[in-house]
């Protein structure tokens, strides 16, 4: 009898211990995130070496990352775009191409192009800076629409076809690309399908009071030094490909993808919308959901997760129609007004 009470003792012990550890949070993860959370913390570290602010770039540009997608980054000049992504690129072991758009570059300036070799009497291709890892396109849109074309096929499938011959890119292949706002003069508008091709597209403001003294101060304190110097390497490509496929692995339960399917068929029912958001941007949004899970350490999604992610998921894939965006209406506010009369699951 008493060997029965000890037990309904302990076995109660440990019911309430369960509930304390439920009621704070402390779930034991079914996926183990450490390696994946440390990794991501030092990198974090190295950026913000240089870097004042601006994190909601940085945490976007991570599930991007995580994710395996392509980021289009829109801002002012100044406010760290290219800087950013340059950094990132550098804490990461990988190959890495910076390629500045121009109104006279071709798109064997960025593919690559075959050459006759007069030693072998042949052609040989030439492969151009699109063959890396991680591709920083700076000033998007200063390229004619030939020229933004010739991405179409390695965004999408990460190959590329010259002279019938197919050429595979190395994973992880990564596009983040740049543009600015407000100068239209010399540009030229992304089209809707290569828009579609980005994961991501972030929109960077500027920074704060607070934040700008911070600029000023330490660009004042380390005007000798060169601080991006000090940026190390701190994953290897093998490591990010494991990452990612860790994230593949990230719980969601079927409440939330109905949840996901709600948001995208609202915005193609949405009266403020001439164009809605395409079953591409369904699965993108799945995609970022559990890459944000992952930058929080936890191995299953939340409705949170899908509501931080559909902003930059779905601003550049839907069109707000003539007369609203005539009366100042916005893509982001749309976006919030369809997140705010969905019932979120419980």
């Amino acid at each position: 009898m008493e060997n029965y009470n000890d037990q309904n003792l302990e076995n109660q012990n440990s019911i309430n211990l369960n509930k304390e550890q439920k009621d704070q949070g402390e779930f034991q993860s079914r996926i183990d995130m450490i390696e994946l959370r440390e990794s991501l913390h030092k990198v974090k570290t190295e950026i913000a070496k240089v870097i004042v602010g601006q994190e909601n770039m940085v945490e976007h540009l991570l599930a991007a990352l995580l994710s395996n997608g392509h980021v289009l980054i829109e801002g002012v000049p100044g406010v760290a775009k290219t800087i950013t992504a340059k950094l990132l690129a550098k804490t990461i072991d990988v190959d890495f191409s910076r390629i500045q758009f121009t109104p006279d570059l071709m798109p064997s300036d960025i593919l690559g192009t075959s050459i006759f070799s007069m030693k072998n009497s042949e052609f040989e291709f030439k492969k151009g800076p699109i063959f890396s890892s991680f591709i920083l396109i700076d000033e998007i849109n200063r390229s004619p629409a030939k020229t933004q074309a010739a991405l179409f096929e390695v965004m999408e499938e990460k190959q590329i076809t010259i002279d019938g011959t197919r050429y595979e890119m190395d994973e992880p292949f990564l596009v983040i690309a740049t543009q600015n706002p407000i100068e239209h003069e010399g540009t030229y508008r992304l089209p809707e399908a290569q828009l579609d091709r980005f994961l991501f597209k972030i929109n960077v403001g500027y920074p704060n009071l607070e934040q700008e003294i911070a600029i000023i101060k330490n660009q004042h304190d380390n005007r000798l030094v060169d601080k991006t110097e000090a940026v190390n390497k701190v994953i290897t490509a093998q490591q990010l490909n494991n990452y990612q496929k860790l994230v593949k692995e990230i719980i969601v339960e079927s409440q939330l993808i109905e949840y996901i399917a709600k948001i995208i068929i609202n915005t193609r029912e949405n009266q403020f919308l001439y164009l809605g958001a395409s079953p591409r941007a369904s699965l993108a949004l799945l995609t970022a959901s559990k890459a944000f899970a992952a930058l929080r350490g936890r191995d299953f999604v939340t409705p949170e997760d899908i509501k931080e992610a559909s902003y930059a998921v779905l601003r550049h894939r839907v069109i707000v129609s003539p007369e609203r965006e005539m009366e100042g209406l916005t893509a982001d506010e749309i976006i919030r007004q369809i997140l705010e009369g969905i019932e979120i699951p419980r």
